[in-house]
């Protein structure tokens, strides 16, 4: 999708989203040569607090190649907001509903026509605490080996400085001023799943590859390593309620 075809509601998003995030944060963008010029593709990108998909979405604008993104559904219920969300073609996820399957033939849909998807293959705001990616889910390893379409991992830091998650509290922490990191790398090399049965072996396999670079390039970008597992809150909390009973039977 070239600039000119970014249409009347993303571009009325942008108008009111650019000015205050151009005002309030610094920017340290990296790695847009890797955002495809033209034909689908799909972006992956990590997840740590509900302002990182502007932070994100400003990044890629700034490209020429606007993403469709994957957003709850109860969003697009939110006066203006779900009128902005449908106009510019963004993909209401329904979880655990006879609609769920919707949003992944509308990403295939999308991405074979020519378009950009953006994926958070964790499904939600990390839960890491030391705020690293977690275990991904495969939606993002199922489109792309469906479409055979590049992955384009995407990490980024400085928006969860600015609005941490799940904090106890609701602070906004605008000052001093944060810097949004965004660095997008080359595409995930996921040939060696393709023309493959997408057993959940594989789709396990390509979702690690796709959850490794983006973590590979938060690292970069942080200037740590991380965890040599990656989180995973469903073992996680699994525990903590294994825990919680073996507690209760003292």
């Amino acid at each position: 999708m070239s600039r000119r075809r970014i249409g009347f509601w993303y571009r009325l998003a942008a108008v009111i989203a650019k000015p205050p995030l151009v005002v309030l944060f610094k920017r340290d963008w990296r790695g847009m040569e890797h955002i495809p010029a033209e034909g689908g593709f799909i972006t992956a990108v990590n997840h740590n607090s509900y302002l990182d998909p502007l932070s994100y979405a400003h990044f890629q604008y700034n490209t020429g190649r606007v993403p469709r993104l994957l957003a709850k559904a109860g969003l697009f219920k939110v006066p203006f907001v779900g009128t902005i969300l449908r106009g510019s073609g963004q993909i209401p996820v329904y979880r655990e509903t006879t609609n769920a399957l919707d949003a992944f033939r509308a990403a295939v849909d999308a991405v074979e026509r020519g378009e950009c998807v953006a994926f958070y293959p964790e499904g939600t705001l990390t839960r890491d605490p030391e705020m690293w990616p977690m275990a991904g889910k495969t939606g993002v390893a199922r489109v792309a080996l469906i479409t055979k379409a590049p992955v384009i991992p995407v990490a980024q830091w400085g928006a969860n400085l600015a609005m941490p998650p799940y904090a106890k509290e609701n602070k906004v922490r605008l000052f001093p001023r944060k810097t949004l990191q965004v660095l997008a790398g080359p595409p995930v090399d996921l040939s060696a799943y393709y023309d493959r049965e997408p057993t959940p072996e594989v789709l396990k396999g390509a979702t690690e590859a796709i959850m490794a670079d983006i973590t590979g390039l938060l690292e970069e970008l942080r200037g740590q390593r991380a965890p040599g597992q990656p989180y995973d809150h469903r073992k996680a909390r699994a525990e903590q309620r294994r825990n919680a009973a073996g507690e209760g039977d003292k």
